[in-house]
């Protein structure tokens, strides 16, 4: 078997190792390829990555500031730039304003100016007789008025004008029986009925009395008891009596004048002959504030300042009636 026989083996063999390296050669050659295509991509991708990534840095907005730490916790080092924040105005709260409650809020009282400065010009309408309860009397009269003319009817108006802004700043409704916008009047019935017609509390007639040039000071007339006709006051006499003791106690502090001299009796009348106090159905008095015949209160009575405190005594003792008892 050592001829041609056995160099046959070598040849076959040479055969099997060409085409082993013809196989091997270009796998080697692709996977070497492949290599470098992977190689390459992951290049590109950190590439783009780091671009992508520095393009972030450059458009991304500013984070917004941390929220405050949990109450309780320990605050971490301030690392960031410290910002300011904007100083926030806290709302001022005022004091409660203090209330005061008006002492004669809700009460209506009724001044009654005596006489009408009218009524010298119309005699026949305040001459006509009216009933009064146990009599009857003249509608009204033209009162009486100092030396040199100042009237009784003028006075009264000033005053009672006066006590109202005082009465209405303490709260009260004040209602005036005639307030110089009627031609004459109102005759006495009428005005005995104006306390009830308006519902008031309590009323007061202020007047000045026409007494003897000898005689002087102040007197406050308080209703007798009337059951007559159509009169009949029992119910407001004993009230009527206690306003009568303020009005002359608050009249005379105020004002300095000394009761009457020449009538009544310490500053007090008691009289069953009055219109406006037989016929009130409300709390009333009057009162003559001074002899406007005698020259020392018509000094008075014509003094401005004097009337303020006229009209300051009977708010007084009307605020006093109302707020006491």
């Amino acid at each position: 078997m050592t001829g041609p026989t056995s160099r046959q083996p070598r040849r076959s063999a040479l055969l099997r190792l060409t085409t082993v390296v013809a196989a091997v050669v270009p796998l080697c050659t692709a996977g070497w390829l492949g290599w470098q295509a992977l190689d390459d991509s992951g290049q590109a991708d950190a590439t783009a990555g780091a671009t992508a990534g520095a393009t972030a840095v450059e458009t991304a907005p500013l984070s917004p500031p941390a929220a405050p730490p949990p109450a309780g916790s320990t605050p971490s080092s301030p690392a960031a730039t410290p910002t300011t924040t904007p100083t926030q105005t806290q709302p001022q709260t005022q004091a409660p304003t203090p209330t005061t409650t008006a002492p004669l809020a809700g009460r209506t009282v009724v001044l009654d100016p005596g006489h009408n400065p009218g009524n010298f010009s119309h005699p026949t309408e305040i001459n006509r007789q009216v009933d009064i309860g146990n009599a009857r009397k003249e509608c009204d009269t033209t009162g009486t008025e100092t030396n040199s003319g100042y009237t009784e009817a003028e006075y009264t108006l000033d005053v009672t004008r006066r006590a109202r802004d005082l009465l209405a700043a303490r709260g009260a409704k004040v209602v005036l029986v005639q307030d110089g916008d009627r031609p004459w009047g109102p005759c006495i019935d009428e005005r005995a009925r104006a306390g009830a017609d308006a519902h008031a509390d309590v009323a007061v007639s202020v007047h000045g009395d026409g007494g003897p040039a000898s005689g002087s000071g102040f007197h406050v007339i308080l209703p007798a008891k009337v059951v007559a006709g159509k009169a009949d006051n029992s119910a407001i006499v004993e009230p009527s009596h206690r306003l009568g003791l303020l009005l002359r106690e608050h009249f005379r502090a105020a004002t300095g004048e000394p009761y009457a001299d020449y009538t009544a009796n310490d500053g007090l009348d008691i009289r069953s002959d009055l219109g406006g106090l037989n016929l009130s159905a409300v709390p009333k008095v009057f009162i003559e504030c001074g002899n406007m015949r005698n020259s020392t209160d018509a000094k008075r009575m014509t003094d401005p300042q004097w009337r303020q405190q006229a009209a300051e005594g009977i708010a007084d003792a009307l605020t006093a009636f109302l707020t006491t008892r």
